[in-house]
């Protein structure tokens, strides 16, 4: 079977930088094509437990954004070829500034938003802020949207779509069944490449979605990967790189 094309999912600084390092050059040596590096909120809409709990770890830290985005430049500079997509909410884009903090963005190695409390239609000028500094913005499109809408999403022009397979928050499982097909579909419709995630954290989930997107997405279960393994720099390389095998269809 040809490798699935994965994007992998980590919180910037969690639970270090060094160990945020880490856990990035295991992704990409585990075969992650993506890297989706979250800038830590205190309030976020989508996240499970395991992003809620690094998150808050990374802000009792005192770090900012300024601080992500740094680490983000320095995983850039080591990967320059490993598109990097910078996820958060709408408030850590608006309060500096949509234009600036896009900017800011591109200029640390960041090729697209994930904003998922920023409706694609009412995006407060973020989608011509990504165009102007060469970035892609890519909404996420949920199984509770009306048809309506979903249809209008569908047909925005984006170049990119991120399909949450399910809704609530992330971190539990999710079965890939018809229904996830028929809503893949209906998002793919105006042309669209789709991401899918939500739950993935086997490798039989990411083999049954693959055929059906442009890439599968997986966040929680990288998470607790590197909670579970962040007082040992090795194992935490090890156990990281070995999941992105196995979600690559390479383990």
């Amino acid at each position: 079977m040809a490798k699935i094309k994965l994007m992998s999912h980590l919180v910037a600084g969690y639970p270090t930088d060094e160990l945020s390092l880490t856990a990035a050059r295991a992704l990409v040596d585990g075969g992650a094509d993506i890297l989706e590096i979250q800038l830590a909120f205190s309030d976020p809409s989508a996240d499970g437990p395991a992003i809620q709990g690094a998150c808050t770890t990374v802000l009792n830290r005192g770090y900012k954004s300024a601080d992500g985005l740094s680490l983000i430049k320095k995983i850039h500079d080591e990967f320059p070829k490993i598109p990097i997509y910078l996820m958060s909410y709408g408030s850590l884009v608006f309060t500096p500034g949509v234009k600036n903090f896009c900017k800011r963005a591109a200029d640390s190695g960041v090729s697209g938003m994930i904003i998922p409390d920023l409706p694609f239609d009412f995006d407060e000028g973020l989608t011509a802020a990504c165009r102007e500094n060469g970035m892609e913005n890519i909404p996420v499109a949920s199984p509770s949207m009306s048809e309506e809408r979903l249809n209008k999403m569908a047909n925005a022009g984006f170049k990119y779509i991120y399909a949450a397979l399910r809704t609530g928050i992330t971190g539990t499982d999710t079965t890939i069944d018809q229904g996830t097909i028929d809503f893949i579909k209906k998002v793919a419709q105006g042309g669209s490449l789709v991401y899918g995630g939500f739950g993935i954290s086997k490798g039989e989930q990411s083999k049954a979605l693959a055929p059906y997107v442009e890439g599968v997405v997986a966040g929680s279960v990288f998470v607790r990967t590197i909670s579970a393994n962040c007082g040992d720099k090795d194992a935490l390389y090890k156990a990281v790189k070995e999941k992105a095998l196995e979600l690559t269809g390479q383990a």
